[in-house]
């Protein structure tokens, strides 16, 4: 029970929370960074698909 008290008394008195200003700006970062992240998967797949079309095109062409 010690363990709950002390763990209560350490989140109220000894832990800095951000403000609502600071919890805002940094969604915003995290938000663009997804969709900076998000952009470079989908060019990489995009990227590897036509890449590996044209090897299949290909080793289908030597088989004929």
């Amino acid at each position: 029970m010690g363990y709950i008290k002390d763990s209560y008394k350490e989140l109220v008195e000894k832990v800095s929370w951000p403000s609502f200003a600071q919890l805002q700006s940094s969604t915003i970062v995290v938000m663009v960074a997804s969709l900076i992240f998000a952009m470079i998967v989908l060019v990489m797949d995009v990227s590897f698909e036509t890449v590996m079309q044209g090897v299949y095109e290909l080793l289908g062409n030597l088989g004929q």
